[in-house]
C-alpha cells in the first residue's frame, strides 16, 4: 500500500509539470498563432491544449483505479483507468478531426483565395514548443523507468509526439514564409495526423487492458524464470496472466513432490507467490494451485 501511494505521488507530481508546461505552451502557441496569423500555429496550441485535458483525465483515472475494494467491487477499480482513456482517446480523436478538416478547407480555399503568409513571431513559439516537448520527454521517461509506471511512459512518448508535430509547424510556417503559403495549413492536416495516432494507440492499449489480455511474452518468460527458482518446484503446469487495468493477475499450477506434507506445499506455493509479487510491483495477486509430479 505504501510502495502504491509513493508510486502516485511520483505520477502525480510529473502531471503537475506536463500540466503547467502544456497550459503555458498553449497560450504562447494561441498568441503567436494569432498575432503572426499561422493556421498551423493555432492548430498545435489546441493540440497542446487537448493534451492539457488528457492529463486531468489521466489524473482522474488514477484516483479512482486506486480506490480499494468494497463490497460491489471486490476485485477493486483499475478498469476506471481504462474507461477513463477511452473517454480521452475518443476527445482526442474528435479534437484531430476538428484541426484537420479547418486545414483541408484552408488548402481548398487556397485555389480561389489568397492564404496569408505567417509571421516569423509563429516560427519563435514552434522552437521553443520542440525544446519544451523534448526535454518533457526525457523528464518524464525518467521517471516512468523509475517507477515502472506504462502510463507515464504512453504520456513520455505522448511529449515526443507534440515535439514532432512541433517540428511539421515550423516546416509549414518556414515554407509559407518562403513563398509557399499553402504549407501553413498544410501542416494543420499533418498535426492532425498526430493527434489521430495518439488517439488511437490509447484507444487500443485501453482496450486490451479490459479484455483480460495477456502480459507480454518477455514478461511471462521472466515470471516462469522466477518460479522456476524457487526450491521445491518441480515444474510449471499452467501459467495465465491477465491485465486488469494497470495491475496483472497471475494465475498458475506447479507441480512439486508427492511425498511433501501439506504444509511443505503450501509453505512453497507461499514462496511462489512472494516471490512474483515482489519481482513484479505491478502484479496485483498471484494465485498458485499445487500439483503433485506423477510420471506419466
Amino acid at each position: 500500500m505504501e510502495t502504491d501511494n509513493k508510486l502516485e505521488k511520483e505520477a502525480m507530481k510529473v502531471s503537475v509539470v506536463s500540466i503547467i508546461v502544456n497550459i503555458a505552451l498553449s497560450l504562447l502557441k494561441l498568441l503567436a498563432g494569432i498575432l503572426a496569423k499561422s493556421g498551423a500555429m493555432i492548430s498545435d496550441a489546441v493540440h497542446s491544449a487537448s493534451d492539457v485535458f488528457s492529463t486531468f483525465v489521466v489524473i482522474i483515472g488514477v484516483k479512482l483505479a486506486g480506490k480499494q475494494p468494497d463490497k460491489e467491487h471486490p476485485y477493486g477499480h483499475e478498469r476506471l483507468e481504462c474507461v477513463a482513456s477511452v473517454i480521452l482517446a475518443v476527445v482526442l480523436a474528435g479534437t484531430g478531426i476538428g484541426i484537420g478538416v479547418k486545414g483541408v478547407q484552408k488548402i481548398a480555399g487556397s485555389q480561389t483565395g489568397k492564404l496569408v503568409v505567417p509571421g516569423a513571431l509563429a516560427l519563435v513559439a514552434a522552437v521553443v514548443s520542440i525544446i519544451a516537448k523534448e526535454l518533457m520527454y526525457h523528464y518524464t521517461k525518467r521517471t516512468a523507468v523509475k517507477i515502472n509506471s506504462g502510463a507515464l511512459m504512453a504520456d513520455a512518448w505522448h511529449h515526443r509526439s507534440d515535439a514532432l508535430s512541433s517540428i511539421g509547424s515550423f516546416a509549414g510556417i518556414l515554407g509559407a514564409r518562403m513563398g509557399l503559403p499553402v504549407l501553413d495549413p498544410l501542416a494543420s492536416v499533418i498535426i492532425c495526423v498526430f493527434i489521430e495516432k495518439a488517439a488511437l494507440e490509447i484507444f487500443i492499449d485501453a482496450v486490451n487492458k479490459m479484455i483480460d489480455r495477456s502480459c507480454s511474452d518477455d514478461t511471462v518468460t521472466k515470471m516462469q524464470e522466477v518460479i522456476l527458482d524457487t526450491e521445491g518446484v518441480l515444474g510449471i503446469d499452467e501459467l495465465k496472466t491477465r491485465l486488469f487495468g494497470a495491475k496483472i493477475y497471475v494465475e498458475v499450477e506447479i507441480r512439486m513432490d508427492p511425498g511433501k506434507t501439506l504444509v511443505e506445499a503450501h509453505d512453497t506455493a507461499e514462496m511462489v507467490h512472494d516471490m512474483i509479487e515482489k519481482t513484479f510491483p505491478e502484479v496485483k495477486h498471484c494465485m498458485v494451485h499445487v500439483n503433485p509430479d506423477i510420471p506419466d
